[in-house]
C-alpha cells in the first residue's frame, strides 16, 4: 500500500501538471472504487481551476477555485499516470487541463477512493475527523500523552491513524530500528527519553523517503513513471535474515496480522 512518502510524492508530481491549470474534461470510466465515485465529479470540476494541492495522512488533495476539493486514496496498488500513451483497462479516472495534459488513476485492485467535498468541509469530514497529528507536527511530549495507559505494542500503536496519521508498516519499522525500541514494547511504558529518539526517527525516515521518491515494491511508481528508491536504504523492512551492525541477524515476526521487522540485539 502506498504510505505518506509515496503519497506526498504522488502530490508533488501532480503538483507540476495541475497547480493553477483550468480542468477541461474529467470521465470517469467506471462508477466506483472502493466506494461509488461521486455523481456530479464531472459537472463540479470541469472548468474548475486548480488553486492547490496538499496531503492529509495518506489522502491526496486538489483544490479548486469553486470551494470544491478532490480528495484521493491510492488504496493498495493505487497511482497517478501523467499523459499516458495508451490507455489501461485499470485507469478509472481521467482528468484533461487547459494545457492539453491527461492524468489517469490506475487502480487495478480498485481498493482506493475518489472524493469531492466542499473545502470549508474538509477537516471535519468522516475520514480526516478522527486523525491524531501528521507526523512532521508532532512532538515527543504529544506521543507521550497519546500513548499513555496504553498496553498494546508500540508498532501497532503507530499505526493507529487515530495516533499520528500517516504512518505505514514500511516507516514505522525502520524508525523504530533507529530508535533501539523494541516492537513488541507496550506503548504505554516507552519513556519519553525513548519518544525523543523515536519521533525525530520517524521524521528523519519520512523526509529521506520522500527525497527518495518513495519505495517502490510492486504497484507504486511516481506520476511520470520514475520509481522510488528508498527500498534500497531498507535497513530492517523485508530483510528477514539480514546481518546487522550490532553482530545480529533482523527477525521477522507476525503481529497484528502484519509481519514486522527488527534486530533484537538492537531494539529493546
Amino acid at each position: 500500500m502506498p504510505e505518506l512518502p509515496e503519497v506526498e510524492t504522488t502530490v508533488r508530481g501532480l503538483r507540476t501538471v495541475l497547480d493553477g491549470r483550468r480542468l477541461t474534461g474529467v470521465e470517469a470510466r467506471r462508477p466506483d472504487l472502493r466506494r461509488a465515485l461521486p455523481e456530479d465529479l464531472g459537472q463540479r470540476l470541469i472548468g474548475a481551476t486548480v488553486t492547490g494541492l496538499g496531503r492529509r495522512a495518506k489522502y491526496g488533495l486538489v483544490h479548486t477555485d469553486r470551494d470544491d476539493t478532490l480528495v484521493f486514496h491510492l488504496g493498495m496498488s493505487g497511482r497517478w499516470r501523467i499523459d499516458p500513451s495508451e490507455l489501461d483497462k485499470h485507469d478509472h479516472l481521467l482528468i484533461e487541463t487547459d494545457e492539453g495534459r491527461t492524468l489517469a488513476l490506475n487502480d487495478p485492485r480498485r481498493f482506493g477512493s475518489v472524493d469531492l467535498l466542499r473545502t470549508g468541509e474538509v477537516d471535519r469530514w468522516s475520514g480526516f475527523a478522527p486523525l491524531g497529528p501528521e507526523p512532521f507536527d508532532l512532538t515527543p511530549e504529544e506521543l507521550k500523552r497519546r500513548l499513555a495507559g496504553r498496553e498494546a505494542a508500540i508498532k501497532l500503536l503507530l499505526l493507529d491513524q487515530r495516533i499520528v496519521a500517516g504512518l505505514g508498516n514500511i516507516y514505522v519499522c525502520e524508525a523504530l530500528f533507529r530508535a533501539g525500541i523494541n516492537p513488541k514494547r507496550a506503548g504505554g511504558t516507552v519513556s519519553l527519553e525513548r519518544l525523543r529518539r523515536l519521533v525525530p526517527a520517524i521524521k528523519a525516515v519520512l523526509a529521506e523517503a520522500i527525497e527518495a521518491g518513495g519505495s517502490t515494491l510492486r504497484d507504486y511508481a511516481q506520476p511520470d513513471g520514475a520509481l522510488g528508491y528508498f527500498s534500497k536504504s531498507f535497513a530492517v523492512y523485508d530483510r528477514e535474515g539480514a546481518p546487522c551492525g550490532c553482530g545480529g541477524a533482523v527477525r521477522r515476526f507476525a503481529q497484528g496480522g502484519r509481519s514486522t521487522w527488527y534486530c533484537p540485539g538492537c531494539q529493546r
